[in-house]
């Protein structure tokens, strides 16, 4: 007593297994989903008897199978694809449990429908992958809810099966929201209809732009991870064998891009502009505090506003209250926007000024800042005096900076400092509110603007 259960590929003939052929011509009886008979007759006996049922009659195929091998025939079973994947195997392993069969069982694969759509597409399952099914038919959606956000926040390349139906109309679009809240909008999606069949059908777009109303039930679609790209409207993803020839750079820039997915897909509020986006995804990144949701405060396109300034040329130089805000501003950024960036917190005049004056050596610092530098960024990360400073030469003229990024952290006068610098309206700013703050602070802020342009793509750590 024997039962083979075969996976026949997405249905050409090119793409059938000799294993699989064999059997179909030695079978007594072929059971199987009807639409699949088109695809083996050509390799059955004459006198091999076929028995093909309905959707949703597995139990009943399965029960035929069992009775005709339990008669002594050689049985064939058939799914396509292959019949381990949704396939018919599980279900033939089953009831020989639940029967107390003798029966012996083989498993023939067969070349799955995403492997066939994968090939089609180009090499989009390079790396780690997983596929999922949309059919809650028995499986709750609740379940495969927590299976796509799971394969979402992992960054796994995901392959859909069973993703739209006359009745399965909406669960596409969840898949699609649930991806959005963890991946870019340019993540690479593919779709093959009747993948291997006369109308086959190949598409390649995005995330963003993909539209579920184009796919059926005879439709894979495959999400890429954040590394897959297009090229020559193929879609890859890289399995890594060229990362030991990159630089630390690369590397850097990676776990970059991994942590403001992370980052992005656990914020409390996920729409929002990005101007605002990119510098708050800088400040957790920086801090892994999520507070800076709150805390953030920016005055209306802030960040593109001032990317436009350093894009046009108009910022020439970056003041920094201390020394640890100016090493932490990229230096590749710098020398590629042609930026420099000066502070005059060491300086001899600021150390002679603020003991004759009695003033901090940071206040002595902005003023010495502000004369020379009247229309540079500034960028103050340590000292609330400086800020205070700063708002004093704005009040009276005699500096209008391109910008303030405003992280003065500390107990006195901090909040205070904060207020007062709200006020200059006509000065685009980006400001930590509350006590929180710090020279890292005030650097990646000032390292979002610098790379503002990479924003879109989500794609930070140009210059790592």
């Amino acid at each position: 007593m024997s039962i083979v259960v075969v996976g026949i590929g997405p249905g050409s003939k090119e793409d059938m297994t000799p294993a699989v052929i064999d059997a179909l011509r030695t079978s007594d009886v072929v059971i199987g989903y009807k639409y699949y008979f088109q695809f083996v007759k050509p390799y059955l006996k004459a006198e091999a008897q076929c028995i093909d049922t309905g959707m949703k009659r597995e139990r009943e195929r399965a029960t035929l199978a069992f009775g005709y091998a339990e008669k002594q025939m050689s049985v064939c079973v058939i799914s396509s694809g292959d019949a381990g994947i949704y396939g018919m195997a599980s279900l033939i392993y089953e009831m020989r449990k639940e029967r107390n069969s003798q029966t012996e069982i083989t498993v023939l694969p067969g070349i799955s429908a995403f492997q066939k759509a994968a090939s089609l597409l180009g090499a989009p399952m390079g790396h780690d992958f997983c596929v999922i099914s949309l059919s809650d038919l028995m499986t709750p959606w609740a379940l495969i809810e927590r299976r796509i956000r799971a394969a979402a926040a992992a960054d796994f390349v995901t392959a859909v099966y069973n993703p739209r139906s006359g009745e399965r109309y909406w669960q596409l679009y969840r898949l699609r929201e649930i991806f959005m809240e963890s991946r870019c909008a340019d993540t690479v999606v593919g779709y093959v209809k009747q993948a291997g069949r006369a109308d086959q059908a190949v598409c390649v777009t995005t995330l963003e732009a993909f539209n579920p109303e184009e796919v059926d039930m005879f439709t894979v679609v495959i999400i890429g991870n954040s590394q897959s790209y297009v090229d020559e409207s193929k879609f890859i993803t890289p399995r890594g064998y060229y990362r030991g020839a990159e630089s630390d750079k690369s590397v850097g820039q990676s776990i970059m891009i991994r942590s403001f997915q992370t980052i992005r897909s656990e914020l409390h509020h996920t729409e929002m502009p990005l101007w605002r986006l990119w510098p708050l995804l800088h400040a957790i990144h920086t801090t892994a505090d999520f507070e800076m949701e709150r805390l953030l405060w920016m005055d209306s396109d802030a960040t593109g506003v001032l990317y436009d300034k350093v894009r046009r040329g108009e910022v020439k130089t970056i003041v920094t209250d201390v020394t640890m805000v100016a090493s932490g501003i990229r230096k590749g950024a710098l020398e590629r926007l042609g930026i420099d960036v000066v502070c005059y917190i060491n300086d001899a005049r600021a150390v002679s000024m603020s003991r004759e004056l009695q003033i901090t050596r940071a206040q002595a610092a902005i003023r010495l800042a502000a004369e020379a530098y009247p229309t540079a960024l500034y960028a103050i990360g340590n000292a609330p005096t400086a800020l205070l400073e700063l708002c004093e030469q704005m009040r009276h003229k005699r500096c209008l900076p391109a910008g303030i990024i405003a992280a003065p952290v500390g107990f006195v006068h901090v909040e205070e400092s904060k207020h007062a610098v709200k006020t200059f309206s006509t000065v685009p700013k980006i400001i930590i509110q509350g006590r929180k703050g710090g020279s890292n602070l005030a650097a990646t802020l000032v390292n979002s603007v610098l790379t503002y342009d990479d924003a879109e793509q989500l794609k930070p750590g140009r210059d790592v």
